[in-house]
């Protein structure tokens, strides 16, 4: 999604090299050179009464698939990385970059079951993109693997190989691997598909009846935004006008790499999140067109 520049000494084949930092964050690279030690864990919660009531009559016009909240949620995740570029930044071989495409991953059951399988979904949001396309590929995409009870192909498929590797010489692969990431020349096979590697990857812990609980983010990959969506549930809120109200609410929490950005900035991006839900026609507008909201 991002303009096409042309290609710098340093840039890699998923993002051009971020030039315009501070002294401070550089010397945090080598200070915090691991992901897992420079998260920052935000959290909050979502009236979804409006959104609902919004999907509902959407809901009534296809009703051969159903548009989620955790599709709007996405959507919403997508327009903010969108609006608040900083956070499709990773850090890589100490060095920061900023991703060419908004790439959104997330993990799909097979079965709703103990022990199904697993597959990792992503798709690449497109400037025209509104809720009613995200959604019906998501929805696609899940069938599909629905459909199947093994890998469906992709990255999937790819695992599936190397996990048949003995377990020295798999070790020694995945050095190498890290090792050619690291300087930013790693063959796509190896990289596409990867939810690691997403801009955000995502998961609808709600689905299984769960929290929004924390989850770590990875040191392997280039993925810096690891966020999470709970249940709906019932609780009292205090409206604008100062009565309160019982509403459909969501918890959601967002875990990120803090030296791509600060604690501001990620709150402030995160409160479009809030305004789309509040606000949900806002959905229908495609992510190349400003969504209005003003940042304070």
């Amino acid at each position: 999604m991002a303009e096409k520049r042309k290609k710098r000494f340093g840039d890699r084949r998923d993002g051009f090299v971020v030039r315009d930092i501070t002294g401070l964050q550089k010397i945090m690279f080598f200070i915090f050179p691991k992901r897992t030690e420079s998260e920052v864990c935000l959290t909050d919660k979502l009236d979804v009464t409006e959104l609902m009531k919004f999907l509902e009559k959407k809901n009534a016009s296809h009703p051969e698939y159903k548009t989620t909240v955790f599709h709007a949620f996405l959507t919403a995740i997508a327009r903010c990385v969108k609006e608040r570029p900083k956070l499709n930044r990773f850090i890589q071989g100490w060095q920061m970059y900023e991703r060419y495409d908004i790439t959104l991953s997330f993990i799909a059951k097979r079965r709703f079951a103990d022990g199904a399988e697993e597959a990792l979904l992503t798709i690449t949001a497109q400037d025209d993109d509104t809720l009613d396309s995200i959604s019906h590929r998501i929805y696609g995409d899940v069938r599909k693997t629905r459909k199947s009870e093994h890998s469906t192909g992709g990255i999937d498929e790819m695992i599936d190989k190397f996990a048949k590797i003995p377990r020295l010489l798999l070790a020694l692969v995945l050095r190498l691997i890290r090792y050619l990431d690291f300087w930013g020349i790693n063959i796509p096979a190896l990289t596409e598909g990867d939810t690691n590697y997403a801009s955000v990857l995502a998961s609808n812990l709600g689905s299984i009846g769960c929290p929004a609980v924390y989850h770590h983010l990875n040191n392997y990959g280039t993925n810096s935004f690891m966020t999470t969506l709970g249940a709906i549930h019932k609780e009292e809120m205090l409206m604008p006008d100062g009565h309160k109200e019982i509403r459909d609410v969501v918890d959601f929490t967002a875990i990120l790499d803090e030296r791509i950005g600060d604690g501001f900035y990620f709150a402030r991006s995160l409160k479009l999140v809030k305004a789309m839900f509040a606000n949900p026609e806002m959905f229908d507008k495609p992510l190349s067109e400003p969504s209005g909201f003003e940042y304070k």
